[in-house]
């Protein structure tokens, strides 16, 4: 968590290496998951690792339900039977919360769901590749306070199973729902550690600042 411009969105983007996709970036150090250098293997294999739901839900909007939860494989050749995609089409959906509501629609267009629907299909595309990780930059900050409750119940479920990093400008959000907090500030990681204890004695009086609304 942290005021809007401190980083939080420059620091999950170094972990799928979103980066790299701009022709001048510049990268230095390491992030290890699970032992493992993202730094030295290829992006596109760091990315079926670590998948990623931006700020505005984006499914495809030419793609229908079905082929947006799949289409991680689609795009990088990987070949199945029709019934495994059918498989990983419906598990994918559950995770997500959303199977229910769409079961009977999967060859509309993803755009036709509402906001909140659109994120969690977005989330059950992630979900579909089975990553280790999987980053949420600010998933709830288009959407109404009822679909927001609905992608923090998700996000509830899908942390017993999965690594979640969260982006949020929203304390009360991360009170809620993490396990940990970050507190990034100006660039610079203020503090770190669990969540309950960091919000009821930061250790740094930026954060405590923060917290109260002081700035940010």
């Amino acid at each position: 968590m942290g005021p809007s411009g401190c980083g939080k969105t420059t620091l999950i983007r170094c972990i799928n290496r979103m980066h790299e996709l701009t022709g001048d970036a510049r990268v230095e150090g390491s992030i290890f998951l699970e032992g493992t250098d993202l730094n030295k293997i290829d992006p596109i294999e760091v990315r079926r690792y670590v998948g990623m739901v931006f700020q505005k839900p984006n499914p495809f909007p030419t793609m229908s339900i079905y082929d947006n939860v799949i289409a991680g494989y689609k795009l990088n050749g990987i070949k199945m039977k029709k019934q495994k995609f059918d498989e990983i089409v419906e598990e994918s959906l559950n995770h997500a919360a959303l199977f229910e509501e769409v079961k009977d629609k999967l060859y509309r267009k993803g755009s036709f769901l509402s906001g909140g629907q659109q994120q969690r299909l977005c989330i059950a595309r992630a979900l579909a590749m089975k990553p280790k990780l999987l980053l949420l930059d600010e998933p709830t900050s288009a959407l109404d306070p009822i679909a927001t409750k609905k992608i923090e119940d998700l996000v509830e479920l899908l942390k017993k199973e999965i690594t979640i990093i969260m982006v949020t400008h929203n304390t009360g959000q991360a009170a809620r729902i993490s396990d940990n907090t970050a507190f990034l500030y100006l660039g610079e990681l203020i503090e770190f550690g669990d969540t309950k204890q960091m919000f009821s004695v930061p250790k740094d009086k930026r954060t405590e600042e923060y917290l109260i609304g002081k700035f940010g």
